[in-house]
């Protein structure tokens, strides 16, 4: 089991930036695929990112490739998204989440995909 908290949320302006960091407990995080989602109001969560269990492949929503980096650090039982040139529409309630297996490009691009989930972090891109 692992228990994952967001950090790094915040208000900022159209094309600025924001790292999200996603802190998880547990001595086995490495053996975890991680990914990224978010969900604005009035719509169902969607996929943002994922990564590998040993951060060696991962795979990007159309909507954000090139503008957003999933990263991870196995060390320090974390995983990061690196969002630049932030648009209005990017403005949700992200959540990280975690799932115990070898990382799949299907399986781990849905919400289904995941076991533990984090509470979420709010970003809002203003106009």
């Amino acid at each position: 089991q692992v228990q994952l908290v967001e950090s790094g949320g915040g208000l900022v302006q159209a094309g600025g930036s924001l790292r999200l960091s996603c802190a998880a407990s547990g001595r086995t995080f490495s053996s975890y695929v991680m990914g990224w989602f978010r969900q604005a109001p009035g719509k169902e969560r969607e996929f943002v990112a994922a990564i590998s269990r040993s951060g060696a492949k991962s795979f990007y929503a159309d909507s954000v490739k090139g503008r957003f980096t999933i990263s991870r650090d196995n060390a320090k039982n974390t995983v990061y998204l690196q969002m630049n040139g932030l648009k209005p529409e990017d403005t949700a309630v992200y959540y990280c989440a975690g799932d115990r297996a070898i990382f799949n490009s299907v399986v781990h691009t849905t919400v289904n995909g995941y076991d533990y989930w984090g509470q979420g972090t709010q970003v809002t891109v203003s106009t």
